[in-house]
């Protein structure tokens, strides 16, 4: 990312059109999934932030603690979405993202659902992945929040 974009950062943390994915930073899956989502995203849209950090104490400022990580947050232009409400923006940054983003936004019920069972499993899915899996998507995650 360019000095310049980086100096345009507004209050709500992301330049025009940037986008803020907050993760933590302690979970595997968590970390593996926010990985593909950036190689994914080939324009540079997304710009990962982990949660604890001062930049998403930030961002989630004024969210109880306990709901911080009990999701993933999408924060964009001043606007903050969690969990299953988070697809349908997501996706729409993406290439090829219209479609999926269009089936979030029309289905909210089932992109809840959907995230909630992915979230409740998270462990299990995580020690599925192997070691080489998490170092890779944590090298993807270290060069595109630089």
């Amino acid at each position: 990312m360019s000095t310049a974009t980086r100096s345009s950062r507004t209050e709500a943390g992301s330049a025009s059109g940037e986008a803020a994915v907050l993760y933590d930073e302690d979970c595997g899956f968590c970390r593996w999934t926010l990985a593909k989502l950036l190689a994914w995203d080939r324009r540079g849209a997304l710009r990962p932030v982990a949660i604890r950090s001062r930049e998403g104490e930030r961002l989630l400022a004024g969210m109880a603690p306990e709901r911080r990580l009990a999701s993933w947050h999408l924060v964009q232009e001043g606007r903050r979405w969690s969990a299953g409400a988070a697809f349908a923006p997501l996706f729409s940054l993406l290439p090829g993202g219209r479609a999926p983003a269009w089936l979030a936004a029309r289905a909210p019920r089932l992109s809840e659902a959907g995230y909630a069972l992915v979230a409740r499993n998270r462990g299990i899915l995580g020690r599925l992945l192997t070691d080489g899996a998490k170092r890779r998507a944590d090298e993807r995650i270290r060069r595109r929040s630089g």
